[in-house]
């Protein structure tokens, strides 16, 4: 037990590695497909089951605040170190990575047809990426993380996709790459920054973190628009990944022409790597840049609550309807990060996870659809409750935890991130408004809104007459198929009435956050538990 607890995240990471090499060797020499399907599965649980000992027995935290930390030399010669480590932020990340990771490929299980191991493979080298970049707490090891997640989704999508999933496909890796390869040059360029102010460089998050609170390298005075570029570069790589306003078009094509495990895994994850990196990376590292660029992040963010809801209400394909709907979910993650309050950066890292649940069911529930009808035009439904009751059962009510329903997992993010906005003074523009009341207004109409192409959605598919012939034949949701909806229903309810052990563990490394972020005395996560005790 001593050495899975001392190499636990590395162990996490393998296993998916080792599931695909597995799966390979299946193929290669033993050419039985039967068998490829139950080696990724049982992978997949392995990694989610072992993902559970994180957050029973954390252990005592290091002194920079994480727990679970390895960290080894890897390349000597330019300093950098296999680093990883969690905290109460990336905890209830990676479990969600983990967790997701089984249903996706349950998902799929009778729709792969078309290279099967190659199918089973991406998506186990997609969740090790994942965990990777939830882990890492080497700038370099992050990249390097951060790049791989982007091959086996291109893939994914390119190969198992729609009529158009090549455009999707090249769309997506067009966006997320420019992105990511700016974010670069900006690592680089903090290599020899800290190179300069203390005398050696290094690509550890930690190490450079400490030096910038120590005064030794700072983004203030002459180093002003130094640190401002650092930041933008960094911000652009996950703003496209989250994606923010006006970084959004690649998401609707990935997800539409996406297969139905690559786009619950998109919505479910991937997003949350942009949302991740700018509370882990932004905040932290350029505090003053976060501050003075708060204003436009927030009003991209409502913008991109009002413009998603609003553009999801006229969609007539069910997919591209819940995509754009992530786009306004995603922006509330936004506006309550750059609150720079505790509970709306509290119920930021909340609606990262309810939005993984409540968004993954949804893309779920269209692709059990398609299956069946090879047709997600809203127009070719009606009176589906007629002929799929237990189906419809369970659409209704992931429709209203993705609404923001009381006692269902959407409310808590949601509630909490307005509550913060209210309270925030992150948007001073001009003096004698309160600029954030203005802001928490405008983006409670996207609850609305919401309400409106949610529960018109369900208006057209499942009530009324079935005047489709074909629909009067389909059969109802399979024991596989409720078997995948069990646990993400459990979670709708259990995320929406007891809240509290998840945001406890994430208060700690949030309260450090904001410290760090608003300049006030602290900023470690392992101060604020020394304060705590």
């Amino acid at each position: 037990m001593d050495f899975i607890s001392e190499n636990l995240l590395t162990i996490l990471i393998l296993i998916p590695v080792l599931g695909a090499l597995t799966t390979l060797g299946y193929q290669i020499f033993l050419k039985q497909e039967s068998l490829l399907k139950w080696v990724a599965l049982v992978s997949t649980l392995v990694t989610f089951a072992l993902s559970l000992i994180l957050a029973i027995d954390k252990g005592t935290a290091s002194s920079s605040g994480f727990f679970f930390e390895e960290n080894v030399p890897w390349i000597r010669a330019i300093n950098t170190n296999y680093h990883v480590g969690i905290d109460g932020l990336s905890l209830w990340l990676v479990i969600l990575t983990t967790f997701i990771m089984p249903i996706a490929i349950l998902s799929s299980w009778n729709a792969v047809e078309k290279r099967p191991a190659a199918f089973y493979i991406f998506i186990l080298l997609l969740e090790s990426a994942l965990i990777g970049v939830f882990v890492s707490l080497d700038l370099l090891v992050f990249y390097l993380f951060f790049e791989a997640s982007l091959v086996p989704m291109f893939f994914l999508i390119g190969i198992w996709g729609g009529e158009n999933r090549i455009y999707a496909a090249v769309k997506f890796f067009i966006f997320t790459a420019v992105g990511s390869l700016l974010m670069l040059v900006a690592i680089i360029a903090l290599y020899y920054l800290h190179a300069q102010a203390a005398g050696f460089g290094t690509f550890d998050f930690v190490t450079i973190l400490n030096t910038i609170r120590s005064g030794n390298l700072s983004f203030t005075g002459d180093m002003w628009n130094t640190g401002v570029l650092l930041f933008f570069a960094f911000a652009l790589a996950f703003a496209i990944k989250v994606p923010i306003f006006p970084f959004h078009t690649w998401l609707p094509d990935a997800h539409t022409e996406a297969p139905t495990a690559g786009s619950v895994i998109l919505a479910a994850i991937l997003l949350k790597m942009g949302t991740y990196g700018l509370m882990r990376f932004n905040f932290t590292l350029f505090p003053e840049a976060s501050r003075e660029f708060a204003p436009l992040f927030i009003v991209l963010a409502v913008i991109g609550i009002i413009y998603g809801a609003l553009v999801a209400m006229v969609q007539p394909d069910m997919k591209r309807l819940v995509a754009y709907s992530s786009v306004a979910h995603m922006g509330f993650v936004i506006l309550g990060m750059f609150s720079f309050t505790e509970l709306g950066m509290q119920g930021a890292v909340y609606q990262m996870l309810t939005h993984g649940v409540s968004t993954g069911a949804l893309f779920l529930l269209v692709g059990f659809i398609y299956e069946r009808r090879h047709t997600r035009a809203i127009s070719d439904f009606g009176g589906l409750s007629n002929v799929m009751p237990i189906y419809a059962t369970i659409f209704v009510i992931t429709t209203m935890a993705s609404i923001g329903l009381p006692f269902l997992n959407g409310f808590v993010g949601e509630f909490l991130v307005m509550i913060g906005m209210w309270q925030s003074q992150a948007l001073t523009i001009t003096e004698g408004v309160n600029w954030n009341y203005v802001a928490t207004m405008f983006a409670g109409t996207g609850v609305i809104f919401a309400a409106v192409y949610m529960l018109w959605l369900v208006q057209r598919v499942f009530f009324g007459k079935v005047t489709n012939v074909k629909n009067k034949v389909l059969t109802d949701l399979s024991w596989r198929e409720i078997g995948l909806m069990a646990p993400l229903v459990f979670l709708m309810v259990y995320m929406g009435v007891y809240p509290r052990p998840i945001l406890e563990t994430t208060k700690e490394p949030v309260i450090a956050i904001q410290q760090r972020v608003m300049g006030q005395a602290g900023g470690t996560v392992a101060e604020v538990i020394e304060k705590d005790q």
